[in-house]
């Protein structure tokens, strides 16, 4: 009977010591640590601060100097939301087409009114609506219908708890494509994985081995960009946390898994990182990171629905903001489910060593 050679301790194994040298790797690089874990947190202070609540814009305001130009200016200035000149015709016109004002109000006789104003700006579109309330008033209208107005300001409808979910998950999947394929595409350019050919290590567990470092890299990244959103802003986590957890760790293999499929093939850092910028762009700009996504023409709506980003940030922003269930999200999470098998299969299929 042929001697059994001893099981090799878990730490010698392939696998174990693949992951391993994945995390010495990112431990010696600055700038990744940078990026991971600083960079989407002073972006989110920057936004939020940016962004922030604060009481509504004073819109300026000219009205043309000229018969009943003084009363129409008096009516206009006992609004607080106008800010009110009193203008030439020549100089209301240069205010107007430069921007220094939203609205010129130029008075006519019998009691008219003519406003002129740029139509495409929603400031001038509200300028003209608070304007014409203001002179209604100033001219002795009464109001028919008694209004009461009731101010509401919820956590979960500001521009921060829009914008924290759609930075993890653009943080996910910058670390997961860039870290993820640079190193391969770096260890290719430097015939290391040639020499890797030649241990007792198959493909697979190359692979997994950088699954296996996001992974474990995958909780600093949420308490850094989640925590401090919490902390210093009061974004809501009305959802479970086992759950975001768990859309947060989906998210991290998939694109991990996309950014080996991106690495698969190219020989130099230069045509990897066209590839990835290529693939990654009209993400950033589709997928509702910074401004929802249905404000794109809904003739593009199925194409970007389909993007693995669109999934991820519809998913963790439904769970924080809304309170989703991973049940209520399992359209989002099929997605997520898909791209993660599809890119890995395609990756260990077109992966080339040399």
């Amino acid at each position: 009977m042929a001697d059994v050679p001893p099981r090799r301790p878990w730490r010698e194994r392939p696998l174990v010591q693949l992951t391993i040298t994945r995390y010495r790797e990112f431990v010696r690089e600055p700038e990744a640590l940078f990026w991971t874990f600083i960079f989407p947190v002073i972006l989110a202070a920057g936004l939020g601060l940016a962004f922030r609540s604060k009481p509504p814009d004073v819109v300026r305001v000219a009205v043309v100097a000229g018969a009943g130009g003084a009363e129409a200016a008096a009516a206009l200035r006992a609004d607080p939301r106008l800010a009110v000149r009193l203008l030439d015709d020549s100089a209301a016109a240069t205010a107007l087409r430069t921007g220094a004002i939203a609205l010129a109000v130029v008075p006519g006789p019998a009691d008219s009114v003519t406003f002129r104003f740029d139509a495409a700006r929603t400031e001038a579109q509200v300028a003209r609506l608070v304007a014409a309330d203001a002179l209604e008033r100033g001219r002795g209208r009464t109001d028919r219908v008694a209004r009461r107005e009731v101010l509401v300001q919820e956590r979960g409808s500001r521009y921060i708890d829009f914008l924290l979910p759609g930075l993890l998950a653009m943080n996910l999947m910058g670390t997961g494509v860039w870290g993820t394929g640079f190193t391969v595409v770096d260890q290719r350019r430097k015939r290391l994985l040639k020499r890797l050919v030649a241990t007792p290590m198959s493909k697979s567990h190359y692979l997994a081995s950088f699954i296996l470092s996001r992974l474990g890299l995958l909780v600093g990244e949420i308490v850094a960009v989640v925590g401090f959103g919490v902390l210093v802003f009061e974004v809501p986590l009305r959802g479970s946390l086992v759950a975001l957890g768990g859309l947060s760790l989906l998210a991290a293999v998939m694109f991990g898994g996309l950014g080996l499929l991106l690495a698969a093939r190219p020989r130099t850092i230069e045509g990897a990182s066209g590839l990835m910028n290529l693939v990654l762009l009209p993400m950033w700009v589709l997928s509702g990171v910074f401004f929802s996504a249905s404000n794109f023409p809904d003739a593009l709506q199925p194409f970007i629905q389909a993007l693995p980003l669109t999934a991820a940030v519809d998913a963790i922003r439904a769970n924080m903001l809304e309170g989703a269930t991973l049940l209520t999200l399992a359209p989002e999470v099929g997605l997520m489910a898909a791209w993660t098998l599809g890119s890995f299969a395609l990756a260990l299929r077109l992966f080339r060593w040399s």
